[in-house]
């Protein structure tokens, strides 16, 4: 019984030494409706604390262009509002008749600054500064003159990994997977495959397969082109 009365008294202690949390939004979400009413009555030219619905009979204080502009400046910044600022990012305005179309999309308001004759006359003029560029022969290829490992795919019919030619026990898998990694590219592969006597004579073990294609080379892309 007296351990409970000592932890009582405790706890006491330490609840009475805990100082109480301030409300952070005290005085901010209650004045709020004061202060949009102070801005509404700025907008308008009245008096802070005015009544907006003036009594029958009453006449609301005329203010100029200027004064109501700054007062609207005013309250805009007190409510936290920044104005628009002037500024070439800002898209121009769009002018607005009457009937609240926008003049690019008011026929009587196109019409009179444009006529079919104006806009068939600015066509004829823009037709008459098109430049023709009539094709050209393709250049020839400079450079050695080595094998063309598109003239192959073309010439050739077999698909990848159709053997045509016989390989002998030397076409092992670790002397393929050797040798072509020394190639940056299956084309670069083909090319020098073809320049040191293959596929008939395959010297390096490109071409285990007999398929006449080098290191997982493939013609189909070469012979599509030509289809389309």
């Amino acid at each position: 019984m007296k351990r409970f009365l000592v932890s009582g008294a405790a706890l006491a202690a330490l609840s009475a030494c805990v100082a109480s949390v301030p409300d952070s939004g005290a005085g901010i979400y209650n004045s709020y409706p004061q202060q949009q009413a102070a801005r509404e009555a700025a907008l308008q030219g009245l008096q802070p604390g005015t009544d907006l619905e003036a009594p029958e009979g009453a006449t609301l204080p005329q203010q100029s262009e200027a004064e109501a502009l700054a007062a609207a400046t005013a309250a805009a910044l007190n409510s936290g509002v920044a104005p628009l600022e002037a500024s070439p990012s800002n898209p121009p305005p769009v002018a607005v008749n009457a009937a609240g179309i926008s003049q690019e999309n008011d026929f009587q308001d196109v019409s009179s600054l444009r006529s079919i004759e104006t806009d068939a006359e600015r066509l004829a003029q823009n037709r008459a500064q098109y430049q023709v560029i009539a094709p050209t022969a393709l250049p020839a290829r400079s450079g050695a003159s080595g094998p063309n490992i598109v003239d192959f795919a073309l010439n050739t019919q077999n698909a990848k990994g159709e053997a045509l030619y016989t390989r002998g026990g030397l076409a092992s898998q670790t002397r393929y997977a050797r040798n072509c990694g020394k190639y940056p590219s299956p084309d670069l592969a083909q090319a020098d495959f073809l320049a040191n006597g293959g596929p008939e004579r395959d010297r390096m073990g490109l071409d285990p397969d007999g398929d006449g294609f080098a290191c997982a080379w493939d013609p189909a892309p070469f012979r599509l082109a030509r289809q389309n």
